[in-house]
Protein backbone atom coordinates (compact mmCIF):
# COMPACT_ATOMS: atom_id res chain seq x y z
CA UNK A 1 0.00 0.00 0.00
CA UNK A 2 1.34 3.56 -0.72
CA UNK A 3 2.90 5.15 2.07
CA UNK A 4 2.96 8.91 3.72
CA UNK A 5 6.60 9.14 3.94
CA UNK A 6 8.40 12.47 5.63
CA UNK A 7 12.02 12.39 5.02
CA UNK A 8 14.04 14.86 7.09
CA UNK A 9 16.90 15.99 5.10
CA UNK A 10 16.47 14.29 2.26
CA UNK A 11 18.95 16.37 -0.43
CA UNK A 12 22.85 15.17 1.06
CA UNK A 13 24.09 12.03 -0.09
CA UNK A 14 21.46 9.14 0.60
CA UNK A 15 18.63 11.25 0.35
CA UNK A 16 17.21 11.59 -2.95
CA UNK A 17 18.32 7.81 -3.76
CA UNK A 18 16.08 7.11 -0.94
CA UNK A 19 13.87 9.80 -2.20
CA UNK A 20 13.39 8.98 -6.07
CA UNK A 21 12.85 5.34 -5.14
CA UNK A 22 9.98 5.66 -3.00
CA UNK A 23 8.48 7.75 -5.59
CA UNK A 24 9.18 5.08 -8.11
CA UNK A 25 7.64 3.00 -5.60
CA UNK A 26 3.96 5.13 -5.32
CA UNK A 27 4.52 6.35 -2.27
CA UNK A 28 3.94 10.05 -1.41
CA UNK A 29 6.75 12.11 -0.28
CA UNK A 30 7.30 15.95 1.79
CA UNK A 31 10.33 16.81 2.65
CA UNK A 32 11.73 18.74 5.69
CA UNK A 33 15.17 20.99 5.87
CA UNK A 34 16.65 24.44 5.16
CA UNK A 35 15.97 24.54 1.80
CA UNK A 36 19.62 25.89 1.09
CA UNK A 37 21.05 22.14 -0.53
CA UNK A 38 20.40 21.49 -3.82
CA UNK A 39 16.74 22.88 -3.35
CA UNK A 40 16.08 22.84 -6.86
CA UNK A 41 15.85 18.61 -6.11
CA UNK A 42 12.31 17.37 -6.61
CA UNK A 43 10.55 20.50 -8.09
CA UNK A 44 7.05 18.28 -7.44
CA UNK A 45 7.64 16.57 -4.19
CA UNK A 46 5.93 18.74 -0.83
CA UNK A 47 8.74 20.70 1.31
CA UNK A 48 8.96 21.66 4.58
CA UNK A 49 11.22 24.43 5.42
CA UNK A 50 12.50 24.20 9.27
CA UNK A 51 16.39 24.44 11.09
CA UNK A 52 16.49 21.77 13.55
CA UNK A 53 19.10 23.77 14.90
CA UNK A 54 17.05 26.38 16.38
CA UNK A 55 14.05 26.48 19.22
CA UNK A 56 11.17 25.53 17.55
CA UNK A 57 12.58 24.17 14.48
CA UNK A 58 10.33 21.68 13.57
CA UNK A 59 7.08 23.93 13.72
CA UNK A 60 6.22 23.07 10.11
CA UNK A 61 6.17 19.79 10.98
CA UNK A 62 3.20 20.18 13.79
CA UNK A 63 -0.38 18.94 12.90
CA UNK A 64 0.70 16.59 10.43
CA UNK A 65 0.49 12.60 10.51
CA UNK A 66 2.83 10.35 8.33
CA UNK A 67 3.12 6.74 7.85
CA UNK A 68 6.53 6.58 7.92
CA UNK A 69 9.77 8.97 8.86
CA UNK A 70 13.22 8.83 7.86
CA UNK A 71 15.68 10.76 9.67
CA UNK A 72 19.13 10.58 7.69
CA UNK A 73 21.78 13.09 8.37
CA UNK A 74 21.08 13.23 12.23
CA UNK A 75 24.14 12.63 14.83
CA UNK A 76 22.32 15.60 17.56
CA UNK A 77 20.47 14.07 20.20
CA UNK A 78 18.32 17.12 20.50
CA UNK A 79 17.34 16.63 17.13
CA UNK A 80 15.62 13.69 17.66
CA UNK A 81 14.21 15.35 21.31
CA UNK A 82 12.88 18.65 19.08
CA UNK A 83 11.44 16.16 16.29
CA UNK A 84 9.69 13.80 19.00
CA UNK A 85 7.91 16.85 20.62
CA UNK A 86 6.26 17.48 17.52
CA UNK A 87 6.35 13.83 15.61
CA UNK A 88 5.25 11.75 18.44
CA UNK A 89 1.69 9.92 18.58
CA UNK A 90 1.62 11.43 14.84
CA UNK A 91 3.87 8.92 13.17
CA UNK A 92 3.88 4.86 12.60
CA UNK A 93 7.31 4.30 12.37
CA UNK A 94 10.48 6.41 12.49
CA UNK A 95 13.50 5.07 10.68
CA UNK A 96 17.35 6.48 11.81
CA UNK A 97 20.23 5.79 9.98
CA UNK A 98 22.58 5.09 13.00
CA UNK A 99 26.40 3.95 12.56
CA UNK A 100 28.52 0.88 13.24
CA UNK A 101 30.85 3.06 15.33
CA UNK A 102 27.90 3.10 17.76
CA UNK A 103 30.09 -0.52 19.02
CA UNK A 104 32.19 0.04 21.84
CA UNK A 105 34.87 -2.06 20.92
CA UNK A 106 36.21 -1.13 17.36
CA UNK A 107 38.82 -3.52 17.70
CA UNK A 108 36.54 -6.31 17.99
CA UNK A 109 35.92 -8.59 14.57
CA UNK A 110 32.62 -9.39 14.27
CA UNK A 111 30.42 -7.51 16.07
CA UNK A 112 26.33 -8.27 16.08
CA UNK A 113 23.77 -5.93 16.69
CA UNK A 114 23.08 -7.62 20.21
CA UNK A 115 27.42 -6.19 20.79
CA UNK A 116 28.25 -3.39 23.76
CA UNK A 117 27.43 -0.17 22.44
CA UNK A 118 29.13 2.82 23.82
CA UNK A 119 28.25 4.98 26.47
CA UNK A 120 25.68 7.31 25.39
CA UNK A 121 26.69 11.05 25.14
CA UNK A 122 24.44 13.48 27.16
CA UNK A 123 20.57 14.76 25.94
CA UNK A 124 21.72 18.68 26.42
CA UNK A 125 22.66 19.72 23.50
CA UNK A 126 26.08 21.32 24.82
CA UNK A 127 27.14 18.76 26.60
CA UNK A 128 26.27 16.36 23.57
CA UNK A 129 28.34 18.63 21.38
CA UNK A 130 31.27 17.91 23.24
CA UNK A 131 30.90 13.74 22.61
CA UNK A 132 31.88 11.77 19.52
CA UNK A 133 30.33 10.59 16.73
CA UNK A 134 29.55 6.93 18.20
CA UNK A 135 28.56 7.98 21.59
CA UNK A 136 25.63 10.66 20.19
CA UNK A 137 24.57 8.09 17.42
CA UNK A 138 23.79 5.51 20.34
CA UNK A 139 21.77 8.02 22.24
CA UNK A 140 19.84 9.01 19.32
CA UNK A 141 19.06 5.16 18.81
CA UNK A 142 17.81 4.58 22.75
CA UNK A 143 15.50 8.32 21.98
CA UNK A 144 13.69 7.16 19.04
CA UNK A 145 12.99 3.79 20.30
CA UNK A 146 11.54 5.46 23.00
CA UNK A 147 9.69 7.56 21.31
CA UNK A 148 7.88 5.70 18.56
CA UNK A 149 5.94 2.31 18.04
CA UNK A 150 7.87 0.97 15.67
CA UNK A 151 11.84 2.04 15.39
CA UNK A 152 13.86 0.76 12.51
CA UNK A 153 17.53 1.53 13.33
CA UNK A 154 20.08 1.13 10.68
CA UNK A 155 23.52 0.66 11.80
CA UNK A 156 25.23 1.25 8.77
CA UNK A 157 29.26 0.87 7.55
CA UNK A 158 30.97 2.25 4.71
CA UNK A 159 28.23 3.78 2.54
CA UNK A 160 29.41 4.11 -1.06
CA UNK A 161 28.53 4.64 -4.56
CA UNK A 162 27.23 7.67 -6.60
CA UNK A 163 27.03 10.91 -4.59
CA UNK A 164 29.80 10.13 -2.20
CA UNK A 165 32.32 12.68 -1.42
CA UNK A 166 34.29 10.95 1.15
CA UNK A 167 36.30 8.90 -1.54
CA UNK A 168 36.32 6.37 0.54
CA UNK A 169 35.59 3.45 -1.72
CA UNK A 170 36.14 5.69 -5.08
CA UNK A 171 39.57 5.70 -3.95
CA UNK A 172 40.26 2.13 -5.56
CA UNK A 173 38.45 2.32 -8.64
CA UNK A 174 39.70 5.54 -9.44
CA UNK A 175 43.69 4.38 -8.60
CA UNK A 176 42.71 0.83 -10.74
CA UNK A 177 41.64 3.14 -13.56
CA UNK A 178 44.84 5.01 -14.10
CA UNK A 179 46.67 1.61 -13.93
CA UNK A 180 50.39 1.04 -13.52
CA UNK A 181 51.82 -0.91 -10.17
CA UNK A 182 49.24 -0.01 -7.48
CA UNK A 183 49.86 -0.63 -3.61
CA UNK A 184 47.62 -3.38 -2.16
CA UNK A 185 47.11 -3.23 1.36
CA UNK A 186 48.11 -6.17 3.84
CA UNK A 187 46.70 -10.02 3.18
CA UNK A 188 44.35 -11.41 0.33
CA UNK A 189 41.73 -12.25 3.19
CA UNK A 190 41.68 -9.06 5.07
CA UNK A 191 38.16 -8.08 5.60
CA UNK A 192 36.32 -5.24 3.48
CA UNK A 193 32.96 -4.07 3.66
CA UNK A 194 30.60 -1.50 2.18
CA UNK A 195 27.11 -1.32 0.79
CA UNK A 196 25.99 0.16 -2.34
CA UNK A 197 23.55 3.40 -1.35
CA UNK A 198 21.20 2.35 -3.87
CA UNK A 199 21.24 -0.96 -1.71
CA UNK A 200 21.19 0.63 1.30
CA UNK A 201 18.04 2.97 0.29
CA UNK A 202 15.97 0.81 -1.04
CA UNK A 203 16.24 -1.93 1.55
CA UNK A 204 15.60 1.26 3.89
CA UNK A 205 12.20 1.68 1.79
CA UNK A 206 11.24 -1.93 1.63
CA UNK A 207 11.32 -1.71 5.48
CA UNK A 208 8.76 1.43 6.00
CA UNK A 209 6.31 -0.36 3.16
CA UNK A 210 6.67 -3.75 5.93
CA UNK A 211 6.94 -2.14 9.09
CA UNK A 212 9.54 -3.78 9.94
CA UNK A 213 11.59 -2.24 13.61
CA UNK A 214 14.73 -3.52 15.00
CA UNK A 215 18.32 -2.75 14.94
CA UNK A 216 19.94 -4.09 11.83
CA UNK A 217 23.69 -3.79 10.74
CA UNK A 218 23.03 -2.38 7.47
CA UNK A 219 26.34 -3.20 5.17
CA UNK A 220 27.38 -5.60 2.63
CA UNK A 221 28.47 -8.06 0.63
CA UNK A 222 26.35 -10.98 1.46
CA UNK A 223 29.38 -12.88 1.95
CA UNK A 224 32.91 -12.10 4.07
CA UNK A 225 35.04 -10.53 1.75
CA UNK A 226 38.46 -10.30 1.78
CA UNK A 227 39.98 -7.08 0.24
CA UNK A 228 41.71 -9.07 -3.15
CA UNK A 229 38.04 -9.68 -3.87
CA UNK A 230 37.62 -6.12 -3.69
CA UNK A 231 40.36 -4.91 -5.45
CA UNK A 232 40.28 -7.99 -8.19
CA UNK A 233 36.35 -7.62 -8.47
CA UNK A 234 37.47 -3.62 -9.67
CA UNK A 235 40.11 -4.71 -11.52
CA UNK A 236 37.89 -6.75 -13.26
CA UNK A 237 35.94 -3.76 -14.84
CA UNK A 238 38.83 -2.60 -16.53
CA UNK A 239 41.82 -3.45 -19.29
CA UNK A 240 44.74 -2.04 -18.82
CA UNK A 241 48.05 -2.60 -17.07
CA UNK A 242 47.04 -2.15 -13.50
CA UNK A 243 48.94 -5.23 -11.07
CA UNK A 244 48.82 -5.29 -7.51
CA UNK A 245 51.94 -5.64 -5.25
CA UNK A 246 50.88 -6.93 -1.86
CA UNK A 247 52.54 -5.30 1.11
CA UNK A 248 52.17 -6.57 4.68
CA UNK A 249 50.12 -4.84 7.31
CA UNK A 250 53.66 -4.31 9.13
CA UNK A 251 55.37 -2.65 6.49
CA UNK A 252 52.68 -0.32 5.71
CA UNK A 253 52.50 0.54 9.85
CA UNK A 254 55.72 1.29 9.81
CA UNK A 255 55.62 3.81 7.20
CA UNK A 256 52.39 5.01 9.22
CA UNK A 257 49.77 4.30 6.13
CA UNK A 258 46.79 3.75 8.30
CA UNK A 259 43.46 1.20 7.64
CA UNK A 260 40.28 2.86 6.92
CA UNK A 261 42.32 6.33 5.55
CA UNK A 262 45.62 5.85 3.45
CA UNK A 263 44.23 2.44 2.70
CA UNK A 264 40.44 2.91 2.42
CA UNK A 265 37.77 0.13 3.00
CA UNK A 266 41.08 -2.52 4.15
CA UNK A 267 41.15 -3.58 7.44
CA UNK A 268 42.92 -6.39 10.06
CA UNK A 269 42.74 -8.26 13.25
CA UNK A 270 42.80 -6.32 15.99
CA UNK A 271 43.19 -2.74 13.76
CA UNK A 272 41.08 -0.18 15.48
CA UNK A 273 38.77 0.14 12.71
CA UNK A 274 37.97 -4.18 12.15
CA UNK A 275 34.67 -3.88 13.68
CA UNK A 276 33.80 -1.81 10.51
CA UNK A 277 34.52 -4.46 8.22
CA UNK A 278 33.25 -7.19 9.72
CA UNK A 279 30.09 -6.05 11.22
CA UNK A 280 27.72 -9.63 10.83
CA UNK A 281 24.26 -9.06 8.85
CA UNK A 282 22.60 -11.96 9.28
CA UNK A 283 19.70 -9.81 10.52
CA UNK A 284 19.43 -7.48 7.91
CA UNK A 285 19.83 -10.26 5.27
CA UNK A 286 16.03 -12.20 6.78
CA UNK A 287 14.80 -8.46 6.90
CA UNK A 288 15.75 -8.06 2.67
CA UNK A 289 18.56 -6.42 2.48
CA UNK A 290 20.19 -7.80 -0.78
CA UNK A 291 23.36 -6.46 -2.81
CA UNK A 292 23.70 -5.34 -6.91
CA UNK A 293 27.06 -6.28 -8.15
CA UNK A 294 29.95 -4.73 -7.51
CA UNK A 295 30.51 -3.90 -11.09
CA UNK A 296 27.74 -1.96 -11.01
CA UNK A 297 28.85 -0.08 -7.99
CA UNK A 298 32.07 0.45 -9.24
CA UNK A 299 30.73 2.00 -12.87
CA UNK A 300 27.82 4.04 -11.09
CA UNK A 301 30.48 5.80 -9.08
CA UNK A 302 32.85 6.31 -11.57
CA UNK A 303 30.58 7.81 -13.64
CA UNK A 304 29.52 10.11 -11.17
CA UNK A 305 33.49 11.06 -10.08
CA UNK A 306 34.16 11.61 -13.89
CA UNK A 307 31.14 14.68 -13.53
CA UNK A 308 32.57 16.02 -10.46
CA UNK A 309 34.79 18.86 -10.87
CA UNK A 310 38.32 18.57 -11.97
CA UNK A 311 39.82 19.74 -8.45
CA UNK A 312 37.52 17.73 -6.48
CA UNK A 313 38.85 14.59 -9.06
CA UNK A 314 42.66 15.85 -9.06
CA UNK A 315 42.72 15.51 -4.96
CA UNK A 316 40.34 12.74 -3.24
CA UNK A 317 39.51 13.21 0.34
CA UNK A 318 40.56 9.88 1.26
CA UNK A 319 43.71 7.07 -0.22
CA UNK A 320 47.13 7.52 -0.51
CA UNK A 321 48.66 10.38 -2.91
CA UNK A 322 50.60 9.31 -5.53
CA UNK A 323 53.65 10.49 -4.40
CA UNK A 324 53.27 8.75 -1.36
CA UNK A 325 52.65 5.19 -2.97
CA UNK A 326 55.62 5.57 -5.40
CA UNK A 327 57.81 6.04 -2.55
CA UNK A 328 56.25 3.48 -0.36
CA UNK A 329 56.56 1.00 -3.11
CA UNK A 330 60.40 1.85 -3.58
CA UNK A 331 60.83 0.81 0.34
CA UNK A 332 58.83 -2.42 0.09
CA UNK A 333 61.17 -2.99 -3.02
CA UNK A 334 64.36 -2.33 -1.50
CA UNK A 335 63.48 -4.20 1.42
CA UNK A 336 62.89 -6.91 -0.45
CA UNK A 337 66.39 -6.86 -2.25
CA UNK A 338 68.02 -7.10 1.10
CA UNK A 339 68.15 -2.90 1.22
CA UNK A 340 66.62 -2.07 4.01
Amino acid sequence: MPKKILVLGGTGYIGPHLVEHALARGHTVTLFNRGQTKPGLFPNVEKLIGDRNVPDGHAALKGRKWDVVYDLPTGAPSWIANAAAVLKGNVGQYVFVSSTAAYKDFTASFPTEDAPTQTPSPLDASDADRSTYGPRKVRCEMMVRDAYPIATISRCGLIVGPGDLSDRFTYWPVRIEKGGEILAPGNYDDPAQWIDVRDLTEWLVRCGENGTGGTFNAVGPRTVCGISELLYGIKACYSNDAHFTWVPQTFLSEQKLRSWSEMPVWSYKGASTVAFCTSVIDRALAAGLTFRPLADTVRAAMAWYHARPAAEQEKLRAGVSPERERDVLALWHAKQLGGL
